[in-house]
């Protein structure tokens, strides 16, 4: 029985990659060598596109004479063989598992790029016209406190609203779209993924990681009609709040019906 570490010579690795495992090793697989820090193996696999069938060990390889356990040789009529032999079988199921296992780390890695790829799209786009939205309403709030405002109130506050309502139209649609990217990470998530930046720059997004992305649970409305402060949407519905509630107070104190 091997402990938790072993040592496997040269000899051996080549028996067991090129012959007793030969018929079951992943189709991905390119090359196995030696880590040069002299712990474990290194194995390098083509890329995956994450639209494979996940890698599993193909079952037939428990009644392989040359990978089975000392009783299946046992109950097949077959000699015993002498420990080194278990052993070395031993040492190639673990690789065998282990192989798989770096295999499928792999495999949902490209899933998740491939699934993050496929939602992203425009998402850019949808941010930069946020981003252009806001900046119309910082003018428009901006010039309120111009002199000039005075001259044109009714209509400056026009503006405000019409720029506040392009600013919601702009937060709902990134928002849309940020709620499906969320879920793609969340789906998924796990241990092995690479970090979300890096998946982003892997798709083709490198400036995605500057994204405001929340929770999928963050999105939509609460019971009040509410958006949470962590989306664009609940930013701007906060900001618009505050805004309306400070022009309607200009408006009710310099007594200006039509603000």
């Amino acid at each position: 029985m091997l402990g938790h570490t072993f040592q496997v010579t040269a000899d051996e690795l080549k028996d067991i990659f090129n012959t007793r495992l030969a018929p079951y090793l992943p189709a991905h697989l390119t090359n196995v060598e030696p880590n040069p820090s002299g712990w474990g193996i290194s194995y390098t696999f083509k890329p995956f596109t994450g639209r494979e069938d996940e890698p599993r060990e193909p079952r037939r390889y428990y009644d392989d004479p040359k990978l089975c356990y000392r009783h299946q040789d046992r109950e097949a009529g077959r000699p015993e063989a002498g420990e080194a032999e278990y052993d070395l079988r031993e040492k190639a199921r673990h690789f065998l598992d282990e192989v798989y296992s770096e295999a499928r780390t792999e495999w949902r890695n490209a899933r998740y790029i491939a699934a993050l790829k496929a939602v992203v799209k425009n998402t850019g786009d949808l941010y930069k016209q946020y981003g252009q939205a806001r900046t119309a309403v910082d003018a428009a709030y901006a010039y309120l406190r111009e002199p000039e405002a005075a001259k044109e109130w009714p209509t400056a506050v026009s503006r405000l609203i019409d720029a506040h309502g392009a600013l919601k139209a702009a937060a709902t649609a990134f928002d849309e779209r940020a709620q499906q990217i969320a879920e793609v990470d969340e789906e998924h998530f796990h241990e092995e993924m690479p970090g979300y930046d890096e998946a982003l720059k892997a798709a083709g997004y490198p400036e995605g990681k500057h994204w405001p992305i929340a929770s999928p649970r963050d999105y939509g409305t609460n019971y009040r009609g509410e958006y949470d402060r962590a989306t664009l949407s609940g930013q701007a519905q906060t900001l618009i709040r505050e805004q309306e509630e400070h022009v309607a107070k200009v408006g009710r104190l310099a007594g200006t019906p039509a603000a």
